[in-house]
């Protein structure tokens, strides 16, 4: 989990603090990266998809990337075995 700033679709905001005006264009996000091995990715993609899904601008989006090899630094454990 990462905390990120981004805008997407989402319209500027515009606020006041003491007395002044200002625009927010960057909005708070969350970025998750999650790497399965065991589990299907498409059941994944919609068990997220369905947590996060509000009908509001600003919902997200869900890639899926391939991961050619992963290696466990610790233990030297690579492929499935590490994730």
């Amino acid at each position: 989990m990462t905390n990120v700033s981004g805008r997407g679709s989402q319209p500027a905001k515009k606020g006041q603090w003491r007395g002044e005006e200002y625009t927010v264009d960057l909005h708070q996000k969350v970025k998750i990266e999650c790497v399965v091995a065991d589990i299907p990715a498409q059941d994944v993609v919609d068990a997220i998809a369905g947590a996060a899904q509000t009908g509001e601008k600003g919902d997200g989006k869900v890639f899926v990337l391939p991961v050619d090899s992963a290696r466990q630094i610790r233990t030297g454990k690579t492929g499935p075995d590490a994730v």
